[in-house]
């Protein structure tokens, strides 16, 4: 490919992402199979214009989502298998958050705020910031926590893999910070029999039981859910994990959530910060990426493992090591009291 067509290509890249959410938002890939289905079938069964939802299907087919034949029939591809509502690995609801219209509104505050030197598009779009506007919006907070899942159920084997080989057997409790339903922290209970565990998470995202991943994982007898706000307290523990927590705020806000886990710790007692790691000028990687849609959703950032070192040290922990997934899209810091 030469350079006017990769650049052609990164311009034409929202084209793309725009036709998957269509597909995604329409129910196409709950209504697709593995069996060729006629076009007209499906766009009766969605209540689509024939026509145009030929169109869209053929479209659909050309990013490798579908498959066609000659005689309009359509077939799901396994990527876009990973679209569907029942998939284990659903990318669903990341496709309607993220390029649903609330998002999609963001991007263009995107020049001013690099320019004013203010970031937090969803403040200027909204005149909420993004967690008090999900509160107040069921719409939308049903797509967000669907996209959360989705985002977690991923993140989990990159942590997992990570995390392999790390030495277990001292630990007795994790504390999950802002552990959602505790998929996460269920995975480690689920490979660690010995230990027990606690999610803290607001409790508008546990007060619904069946969503629970303790129960579904069938380790509910060691998991605990405990409502609370990391700002004010955390439960004791002698580790904490955080997922994905401290990169949507300012580097005074993650010294005080790390200070109140630092002061319920026990002695020698760890904590566990996993996000994407930012690495050095030469790589390009997903964290440079999702740093700027950072940028647009709220006050935080994404960071090097350097500055993860540092918040540790401003909060009173020791760095001790940093550990990657074999993709190298997440990292783990370790800090110790």
């Amino acid at each position: 490919m030469t350079d006017n067509e990769k650049t052609l290509d990164i311009i034409f890249g929202r084209w793309r992402s725009q036709i998957l959410y269509a597909g995604v938002k329409l129910g196409v890939f709950d209504c697709v199979n593995s069996f060729p289905k006629k076009a007209s079938e499906i766009a009766k069964q969605l209540n689509l214009d024939y026509s145009l939802g030929y169109r869209l299907l053929r479209a659909l087919g050309s990013l490798g989502l579908l498959r066609e034949d000659v005689n309009r029939n359509f077939s799901i591809t396994a990527q876009g298998e990973l679209l569907g509502k029942d998939h284990p690995q659903t990318l669903r609801g990341i496709a309607l958050l993220e390029e649903g219209e609330e998002h999609y509104a963001l991007w263009k505050h995107l020049p001013s705020m690099i320019m004013d030197g203010k970031q937090n598009a969803f403040l200027r779009e909204y005149g909420k910031k993004l967690f008090e506007y999900t509160d107040g919006n069921p719409p939308y907070r049903e797509v967000f926590n669907e996209a959360m899942s989705s985002y977690s159920s991923i993140q989990t084997v990159w942590i997992s893999e990570a995390l392999e080989g790390y030495n277990f057997s001292k630990i007795q409790h994790v504390c999950d910070v802002g552990g959602g339903q505790g998929h996460l922290l269920c995975s480690l209970l689920v490979k660690y029999s010995h230990l027990k565990g606690s999610v803290l998470e607001l409790d508008t995202l546990i007060k619904n039981k069946e969503h629970l991943w303790g129960k579904k994982m069938g380790v509910e007898d060691r998991c605990t859910y405990v409502a609370g706000d990391m700002f004010d307290d955390v439960p004791t523990a002698d580790a904490y994990i955080m997922k994905m927590i401290l990169h949507d705020w300012s580097d005074d806000e993650c010294v005080k959530i790390l200070s109140n886990i630092y002061r319920r710790v026990s002695n020698g007692g760890t904590v566990f910060i996993a996000e994407h790691m930012v690495p050095g000028p030469e790589e390009p990687h997903f964290s440079k990426l999702f740093d700027i849609h950072m940028m647009c959703v709220a006050s935080g950032r994404e960071r090097t493992a350097e500055e993860y070192a540092d918040l540790l040290k401003r909060a009173g922990w020791k760095h001790t090591k940093t550990l990657h997934s074999n993709s190298g899209l997440m990292g783990v810091a370790e800090g110790n009291k």
